[in-house]
């Protein structure tokens, strides 16, 4: 008889064997590895229809996953959030709250999926990947969900991809100052690597402002997705999820007790870093594994109009923090 960890290796081995190549791919060509690992994901979804790999996938995409976002709270102190300023922090609480919001009501206009609103407003705004990742672990398992997160995943990363092209030139165009263009750039892109990117590509001020406004943003994730948790279980509108006070998810509760462990200094300098570079390994993983569950004819027949969703999202928050950097 195997060990029982045995039943998981073969699915976390194809994983890993991905996640690698994915990052490899990504080194090379500049691509975000997790749409990369999503990809060729997808292109081995052959393999997650073996019996023997589905364990490990499921290991990977679940609490591999969950594991994964807790640790993204190593990378954030009390002191990065203070630094931000309380009128800047509170635009920002109100911007992503209004973009999942106006997700939520353009999903019903254009008469697509409740949750892929929600996926898509938290993945804009957010933390892309990570956020639509994040918030699909609590919502209702459907028959839909898998490929609706993977849409999610493809449709930001690539809108993401292109407004960190795009974004320093339309400030530059606007006549914004290297704090005012870190601001929004890292107010406005949607994942943490192509804010990164995208602001110090503009100035050493800039990439500064830009990467402490996106790990405010990253901050939010928490706060948002128990809320969605509270949301989603007390909806008198789906009558197939309990009505009954959720259980706060374990991962809200690790990244809580990591962001106050990282912020008084009770863990190490040398174990929070190595432990926050786990976090982007794991993800990539989850991804991956996610892909390999997902089929590409899924996400085909999702059709034009989740698309027009994504980008009614990300130029509506783009546009509220233009508004505040002219009020500011």
């Amino acid at each position: 008889m195997g060990l029982p960890f045995q039943q998981y290796l073969p699915g976390v081995v194809v994983s890993a064997a991905l996640a690698v190549a994915a990052m490899v791919v990504s080194s090379r060509y500049g691509a975000p590895a997790m749409l990369m690992g999503l990809l060729l994901g997808m292109a081995c979804h052959f393999v997650g229809d073996i019996k023997r790999m589905q364990l490990g996938l499921d290991l990977m995409a679940g609490p591999a996953l969950r594991f994964g976002v807790a640790l993204l709270a190593l990378r954030l102190t009390f002191a990065d959030l203070v630094q931000l300023g309380w009128q800047s922090a509170l635009y920002l609480i109100a911007a992503i709250g209004l973009t999942i919001t106006m997700g939520v009501i353009s999903a019903r206009l254009l008469k697509v999926d409740r949750a892929l609103g929600i996926l898509t407003g938290g993945a804009v705004a957010i933390c892309g990947a990570s956020a639509a990742m994040a918030i699909a672990s609590v919502l209702p398992e459907s028959a839909h969900k898998q490929r609706l997160t993977s849409f999610t995943v493809i449709g930001v990363a690539s809108f993401s991809t292109f407004a960190m092209i795009f974004y320093p030139v339309i400030g530059d165009y606007l006549g914004l100052d290297d704090q005012a263009m870190g601001f929004f750039i890292g107010a406005a892109i949607h994942d943490v690597a192509q804010v990164v990117g995208a602001g110090y590509s503009v100035s050493l001020e800039s990439g500064d402002a830009a990467t402490l406004v996106k790990l405010f943003r990253v901050a939010m994730l928490i706060p948002v997705v128990a809320l969605i948790t509270v949301w989603i279980t007390t909806s008198h509108s789906d009558p197939t999820v309990s009505r009954r006070m959720p259980r706060v998810p374990l991962f809200l509760v690790g990244f809580l007790v990591l962001f106050t462990a990282n912020s008084t200094g009770w863990i190490p300098m040398s174990v929070s870093e190595s432990l926050a570079g786990m976090a982007p390994v794991l993800l990539l993983l989850a991804i991956t594994a996610l892909g390999m569950k997902t089929s590409l004819r899924d996400i085909i027949e999702i059709g034009v109009r989740p698309v027009i969703l994504l980008g009614l999202e990300t130029l509506f928050l783009a546009a509220l923090v233009l508004v505040f950097l002219g009020l500011r």
